[in-house]
């Protein structure tokens, strides 16, 4: 692998971070999506203030503040785990707007259509609202998790060895150095295009589908 191998070595870190934090968010953006658009005003503070709070505070903030803040109460984690839950806490942030936006994108009729019909809310939710709502999320989603891989390189400051890390360490030592950085892009965009083909693929299977 010559001088690949260190970011070869790497991309499993890089997608462990990427996937667990949107996973993470994705669970967590659930919640805070009904909340947001409950009418209990409560609820409504709650989720918006969390989302507002994740989104406006910078990423490395987050990881220093999981990493090294959190030790001082008695919790310790390794820096893959403060990685993934300082960026799948912001991750639940976007996700959270994402989600609602999709619901909004649903036209009011459909609501009311089904509850003409007699549809019970989850079946309502499930069967109509839901793919509908899932069409209008989907390039958000893509452009979202697209952009999670990029942005996973923020976790080499805590010390995971993405290939961010896996670059700049070997960089120092190595005779090759910026080939390490221009490696490390060229497997960025291999993860990210075909990610962007994918999605729109399945985008444009889902239009074709909903309209039939």
């Amino acid at each position: 692998m010559g001088g690949s191998a260190p970011i070869i070595l790497a991309i499993p870190y890089t997608l462990m971070v990427t996937v667990g934090a949107f996973l993470i968010g994705f669970v967590i953006a659930i919640p805070l999506m009904f909340m947001r658009g409950s009418k209990f005003v409560p609820f409504r503070l709650v989720a918006q203030g969390f989302i507002d709070i994740a989104r406006g505070i910078p990423p490395i903030v987050w990881l220093f503040f999981i990493y090294f803040g959190l030790p001082g109460i008695g919790v310790l984690l390794d820096p893959l785990e403060a990685a993934i839950i300082g960026l799948g806490i912001i991750s639940a942030g976007y996700l959270a707007e994402i989600f609602r936006g999709g619901l909004v994108a649903v036209h009011k009729g459909q609501f009311e259509a089904s509850h003409a019909l007699g549809l019970g809310g989850w079946t309502m939710f499930t069967k109509v609202i839901a793919p509908q709502a899932l069409r209008a999320m989907l390039p958000g989603l893509a452009t979202y998790f697209i952009g999670l891989v990029k942005d996973s390189s923020i976790a080499s400051v805590i010390g995971v060895t993405e290939m961010v890390f896996a670059a700049s360490t070997y960089a120092r030592r190595s005779p090759e150095g910026i080939l390490l950085f221009f490696i490390a892009a060229i497997v960025y965009m291999a993860l990210s295009i075909p990610m962007g083909l994918a999605a729109r693929g399945m985008e444009a299977r889902m239009r074709k589908a909903g309209a039939r």
